[in-house]
């Protein structure tokens, strides 16, 4: 029985999880890519420890090298002396010592093979997973935005679904609004009919009369002609002025 229920809570457990990552694609996928630079950095320091291990072959190798060029010198030299057993000493160490040279070159050739093939292993798995996330990334995106474009056309549905819903309401607000305007241009038209006209047309003659007037003073006293006008009576002389004798 507790294991059923056990079983149950896990069931739940993993439902609400995965409806979690459902939603949140972007934060299951940085996850990822966290793993992967772990992944690759624990992959890192084991191909360091073998890189180390060709370098000892290597420095092994070129120890050895030297030891076998010293020994075939020296067996060499004793052989030509006619020291026969210190030449076989020699020739024993060098026996040994080329044993373990061409033991050496072979595993440094092995390693070294090994440490080509892991880091062609590392590059190509880095690079698939890359080219995965890449994709993902842009189907996260094309995701995210046809969710936006379902939501906007979602929104637009029932948008239309609420204005048809609400024909009543914009009639009765169209009806009211008709209404109001044609009480106030009766109520415009009726103070304009109020106003006496007749009184504004006679203070507009008289202010056109008074202008004429106060032209026509301006013109005499200046001496201008006023086209359109009679011409201007010429201005009384002072009594201080005399007639100027006509020339003869």
């Amino acid at each position: 029985m507790f294991g059923r229920i056990a079983n149950l809570f896990k069931g739940f457990l993993s439902l609400f999880v995965s409806g979690i990552e459902k939603r949140n694609p972007e934060a299951l996928l940085e996850l990822e890519q966290e793993n992967l630079r772990k992944q690759i950095g624990n992959f890192n320091q084991g191909l360091a420890s073998h890189a180390g291990l060709c370098e000892r072959l290597m420095s092994q190798v070129r120890k050895l090298e030297a030891e076998q060029k010293d020994l075939r010198a020296k067996t060499t030299v004793h052989v030509r002396a006619g020291n026969n057993s210190a030449a076989g000493q020699y020739a024993l160490r060098l026996q040994s010592v080329e044993a373990q040279l061409t033991e050496n070159r072979t595993q440094l050739e092995q390693a070294e093979k090994t440490y080509k093939d892991l880091v062609k292993a590392r590059d190509v798995a880095m690079q698939t997973a890359r080219a995965k996330i890449e994709g993902l990334k842009g189907a996260i995106n094309d995701m995210r935005m046809k969710q936006a474009m379902a939501e906007i056309h979602e929104m637009s549905a029932g948008m239309i679904t609420n204005i048809g819903g609400a024909g009543d309401t914009l009639n009765r607000l169209e009806s009211m609004v008709t209404e109001e305007r044609d009480k106030a241009a009766g109520r415009a038209r009726v103070a304009r009919d109020a106003v006496d006209m007749s009184q504004v047309e006679v203070k507009e003659a008289e202010m056109t009369a008074l202008a004429d007037q106060a032209l026509a003073d301006f013109a005499a006293r200046e001496g201008i002609s006023i086209k359109g006008a009679a011409a201007p009576a010429p201005a009384e002389r002072s009594m201080g002025e005399t007639e100027k004798p006509q020339a003869q």
